[in-house]
């Protein structure tokens, strides 16, 4: 689907996360999951911890870990996340990422 670029696949636990990341053509897919994640998933570089959706500055905080990240795609799999991420769509797309929610993909 996507080369040279750089992917956010959010609910890193899940099934759906993991079955998108096979079927994504990406330079550089990352994982990340506000759930708690095992020591050694974060530490191998291919997961990340996201902020949780009920933070405050929960979609700046966002905004920062993609900006830190270059990410150009967000696939954001929770109900939650998805819901606040698309209010600041624009935001997002002001730096150049593309927000993907469960229902688009």
């Amino acid at each position: 689907m996507f080369n040279n670029v750089n992917v956010l696949i959010t609910s890193a636990v899940s099934a759906q996360a993991h079955r998108l990341k096979s079927r994504l053509v990406a330079d550089n897919i990352i994982l990340g999951d506000y759930q708690d994640l095992p020591g050694f998933m974060l530490t191998a570089g291919k997961m990340i911890k996201l902020p949780k959706p009920n933070a405050i500055a929960y979609t700046h905080e966002m905004l920062t870990l993609c900006l830190d990240n270059a990410i150009d795609v967000i696939y954001v799999l929770d109900n939650v996340g998805a819901a606040l991420l698309m209010e600041s769509k624009q935001l997002f797309a002001e730096y150049n990422i593309d927000i993907q929610t469960g229902d688009e993909i």
